[in-house]
């Protein structure tokens, strides 16, 4: 079962809160990307500066006949 890591998150101001969205706001769509997809490789302890290869051993082409 999973626990929640409560060092990971703290008790905000209104304030706080407003400028963290207001960070958010202010970025590109890509910017954001950019931070889902290391937050991702963080979570899968990927290292984003590897290439990422298909496993041809799970996926395979077919010809439709």
């Amino acid at each position: 079962m999973h626990k929640l890591d409560r060092t990971a998150f703290k008790i905000q101001t209104f304030k706080e809160s407003d400028d963290d969205i207001a960070f958010w706001k202010s970025m590109t769509i890509d910017e954001i990307f950019d931070y889902a997809w290391l937050l991702t490789c963080q979570s899968y302890k990927i290292n984003t500066l590897d290439e990422m290869k298909l496993d041809r051993t799970v996926f395979e082409m077919r010809k439709n006949v």
